[in-house]
């Protein structure tokens, strides 16, 4: 029996240190809804769980018989959200007790081996769209679209080219970033009423800025949790740093002033229809960029829709940072109602593409190339509208979840000294 016991452990500890890895690497909006899932997954085959959490790794302890520890190491990111899709129906199958732990563990290295649902010229295209789904709203322009068509295409490139060059993808957003700088400076900004340079960069940048960490950071260190959210933003900084440090290679490069970095917005040529179907095509390409089935494009687009009212209503009423609080309540607690359903997207799918629409990261873009440039006093100004919204965001998506949360008596065992899964953004789903 003895033996038995240990093997059923150790198959315990394979399983959950797999399931523990995926969450981990899929954790770009917060690794502090994993200690859940797991603990769950664990006390679906008699056992516990604890986990002491930082964003790149978890020291898992697994307790049967006896206890055993091991320590798992996952990069968060957000942009293989197929796998997170098939953890729900998965999870929903463990916690109920209809999966056993040899399928469960057969099936989760299923999903952890299956390959990227959409072939590399498809996450290209993805790349593109949703940077010409962002640029109007940098610059309500066709020019700005036109640009935006070319940049984005170089990006989404180099994006591609990562995904099969390690070397690059390393540091992929400061290659990005000065390959953008230098073509916008020598091919399309030689004409201050077409708008600055950073305005025509931006849309292309987008899906290398990291608002996402960004909020992530801040709602996790919202909710007490110091340590993940603490490095989260340091790591946040440092890509937004790497895309600046680009942006201003670019300029040395071509022998450009810093004074050429100036912020001037175009005057709007483009027809109301085309800034509504921005988000259609916005939307389209978020799916094929970060991997997300296609049978969700309909619900992700409603909620796009729906925030992007809510955001721009209560903007007119009670200013940027007020409209970008209630857009992210409205979000968060349409997105958590919606993924209680067993057969409905995760959460994290649902919140990423309205999450976008409420534009963090690239303030902070803005603000540190304005300063570069010489505009001291535009540079602070957006810098400081970048604390402020992200922070709007950030509480909103907390102020959202705790609304709509279901109440759960059981709560798995965490570190006290990690961060624990709060209740203000708990997910029954594991995501």
């Amino acid at each position: 029996m003895e033996q038995r016991a240990a093997a059923d452990l150790d198959d315990l500890i394979v399983f959950l240190s797999r399931l523990t890895g995926l969450l981990l690497r899929s954790s770009g909006e917060g690794a502090h809804l994993i200690g859940q899932s797991v603990a769950d997954g664990a006390r679906a085959y008699g056992g516990s769980a604890s986990l002491l959490l930082v964003p790149e790794a978890a020291a898992l302890t697994v307790t049967a018989a006896d206890g055993r520890s091991r320590t798992v190491y996952g990069f968060p990111e957000v942009f293989r959200l197929d796998q997170v899709a098939a953890l729900k129906p998965l999870l929903a199958g463990v916690r109920s007790g209809r999966i056993g732990l040899a399928e469960a563990d057969r099936a989760l290295a299923a999903v952890e081996a299956a390959p990227a649902p959409y072939p590399w010229w498809l996450k290209l295209l993805g790349i593109v769209l949703f940077a010409l789904g962002f640029a109007p709203l940098m610059q309500p322009t066709w020019y700005e679209i036109a640009t935006t068509a070319v940049l984005g295409a170089l990006a989404a490139a180099l994006a591609v080219t990562a995904d099969r060059v390690p070397r690059l993808a390393r540091t992929l957003p400061l290659v990005v970033s000065a390959a953008v700088s230098v073509v916008t400076i020598e091919l399309f900004a030689d004409d201050p009423a077409r708008g600055g340079p950073v305005l025509l960069m931006l849309p292309a940048l987008f899906y290398f800025v990291p608002g996402d960490y960004l909020s992530a950071a801040t709602a996790e260190l919202s909710a007490g949790l110091i340590t993940t959210g603490a490095i989260r933003l340091v790591y946040s900084v440092f890509l937004l740093v790497q895309l600046y440090v680009g942006v201003l290679l670019g300029v040395v490069i071509t022998g450009t002033s810093t004074r050429a970095l100036f912020d001037v917005v175009a005057d709007a040529d483009l027809p109301r229809w085309a800034l509504f179907l921005a988000w259609f095509v916005f939307t389209a390409g978020t799916l094929f960029a970060f991997a997300i089935p296609v049978r969700f494009f309909w619900p992700l687009l409603l909620l796009v829709y729906v925030t992007v009212g809510v955001q721009s209503a209560f903007t007119k009423l009670v200013g940027d940072a007020g409209g970008t609080f209630v857009g992210a309540v409205v979000l968060a607690a349409a997105t958590t109602l919606i993924a209680r359903r067993p057969g409905r997207p995760p959460r994290l799918i649902l919140l990423l593409p309205g999450f976008f629409t409420l534009t963090v990261g690239s303030l902070g873009m803005r603000g540190l190339t304005t300063l570069a440039g010489g505009y001291v006093i535009e540079g602070f100004a957006d810098l400081l509208k970048l604390v402020t919204i992200v922070t709007a965001i950030a509480v909103g998506l907390v102020v959202g979840g705790a609304l709509t949360e279901e109440r759960d008596v059981t709560r798995g065992a965490v570190h006290p000294q990690a961060p624990r899964t709060p209740s203000v953004a708990k997910e029954r789903d594991g995501t």
